[in-house]
């Protein structure tokens, strides 16, 4: 984590400082507190892009379509090029029409489960469905936050670095879906809510040695900033 990875710095800092250190000094260590899994909650943790970076609406749902299947809230797919239900005079659809018409709800399409995201771009709200062959069985890579910005926002959205890039925001799900849509109206760009990681996600990933992606976890409980403070 990046607060334990400030911590060894500034501890290792001091031991530059203080070459006749015993071990046993105030910066050679950091607070932590643990908590049982049973007690632990993980909330979602959303993605909020700024801009489309130059794609319209609908070219960026084209482009999605192609990582992920993307349905409305009764489960309705989106129409293929050409197919009947796109052009059907059955459907009250005319050929050239827009094929994502019956996915989308003006209200919040949250996600059910592992490989779903919800998505609130120009106004509507989407659900999209990663596409098997984008899953994945290690334990970074095939969590949704991995897929998401491997797939759709650094080779589509142009977000090579979430955390520098100034064009995405991080939102906890504490904040609820009304701050998704209010900060992709005002930006004119696209929000994604994330089914929560799960407690045995993060446990595979530590005992595999790895790190979890950035803004991956939102945890509660939280402590109270300020509640204790370790002098160093």
């Amino acid at each position: 984590h990046h607060r334990c990875a400030s911590a060894v710095r500034v501890g290792k800092l001091r031991r530059q400082q203080n070459p006749d250190y015993t071990g046993e000094e105030e910066f050679n260590y950091f607070l932590s507190v643990l908590f049982p899994e049973n007690e632990l909650s993980i909330m979602d943790y959303n993605r909020v892009v700024h801009d489309l970076n130059g794609l319209t609406p609908e070219k960026l749902l084209d482009q999605i379509s192609s990582i992920c299947e993307i349905t409305g809230p009764d489960n309705s797919p989106a129409a293929a090029s050409g197919s009947p239900d796109a052009d059907s005079p059955n459907t009250g659809t005319e050929a050239g029409a827009d094929p994502y018409t019956r996915c989308r709800s003006a209200s919040p399409i949250s996600p059910s489960k592992k490989g779903e995201i919800g998505m609130y771009l120009a106004g509507n709200w989407y659900l999209l469905r990663i596409r098997p062959q984008y899953r994945s069985q290690d334990p970074v890579a095939g969590l949704d936050v991995s897929i998401l910005q491997d797939r759709i926002l650094a080779p589509i959205l142009g977000i090579g670095d979430p955390k520098t890039d100034t064009r995405i925001d991080f939102v906890g799900g504490i904040r609820g879906t009304e701050e998704l849509q209010k900060r992709a109206d005002a930006y004119h760009g696209v929000s994604f809510l994330m089914y929560p990681t799960s407690i045995s996600e993060l446990f595979a990933v530590a005992d595999a040695g790895r790190l979890m992606p950035p803004k991956s976890t939102w945890f509660e409980p939280k402590l109270l900033s300020g509640l204790f403070i370790h002098l160093i």
